[in-house]
């Protein structure tokens, strides 16, 4: 099957900007010139822009001093299509929950021990607010502390592309394997481990936060593989 012109064309726009040839606030040529560089006609331009507009890669802006300008990429904008990638796969079982589980082991062990060397008091008490006690809290509302904590401790680690990289990773094992059916004593292991990566953390102790960071996924494991296998 032939490739469109159009496609084509955005496809090559698209090279370019990620090779740097074009900045983000960096205005691509007129539609006329793009044509005329291309041998297609108007049409097929437009039809290039619009795909390239909804890749995320330029913005169209009308009037005299518009045309289409690269944009440089928001981390939630990356994030959400990495969620969505990645629940589609899951779904489709051509991703497992071993998997997952190794990327997350891969990410947010050494990012504990990142944070551990790089945490602020301010990340600390973030930290500590989104503890909570399984003893009194409703089940549904477990969640939301859990997958915050999970969040500033990578934030912690002082690399956003790790945050935008590992948290939706994060979220699809939250929503398809664990959401409303883990056993009230998970989140009692939780809790112990957050508490312990809490401390290693806030002691500076790299090896030990990274330690229990992955002691931490190895007791997750078991859980999300019985549900998943009973799912």
């Amino acid at each position: 099957m032939s490739i469109p012109a159009y496609h084509r064309l955005a496809t090559s726009l698209r090279e370019r900007i990620l090779a740097g040839e074009f900045r983000p606030g960096d205005r691509l040529p007129v539609e006329p010139e793009l044509s005329a560089g291309y041998g297609v006609s108007r049409s097929t331009v437009r039809e290039a822009l619009r795909l390239l507009a909804s890749q995320n890669l330029i913005a169209t802006l009308r009037g005299v001093s518009g045309g289409s300008f690269v944009v440089a990429p928001r981390p939630e904008q990356i994030g959400d299509y990495l969620h969505t990638s990645f629940n589609l796969l899951a779904a489709d079982t051509r991703i497992t929950v071993d998997q997952l589980l190794e990327i997350r082991a891969l990410l947010e062990v050494p990012a504990a021990g990142l944070a551990a060397l790089r945490r602020s008091q301010d990340d600390l008490d973030e930290l500590r607010a989104a503890l909570f006690d399984p003893a009194t809290l409703p089940l549904e509302e477990m969640h939301e502390p859990n997958k915050r904590f999970h969040t500033l401790l990578l934030r912690s680690s002082g690399n956003p592309v790790l945050e935008v990289v590992a948290q939706p990773v994060f979220q699809v094992l939250d929503e398809r394997f664990l959401r409303e059916r883990a056993p009230d004593r998970f989140w009692h292991e939780v809790d112990r481990d957050h508490r312990e990566i809490l401390a290693r953390v806030e002691a500076g102790d790299e090896k030990g936060a990274s330690e229990a960071a992955g002691a931490h996924l190895e007791h997750l494991r078991s859980t999300y593989q019985a549900i998943d296998r009973a799912s």
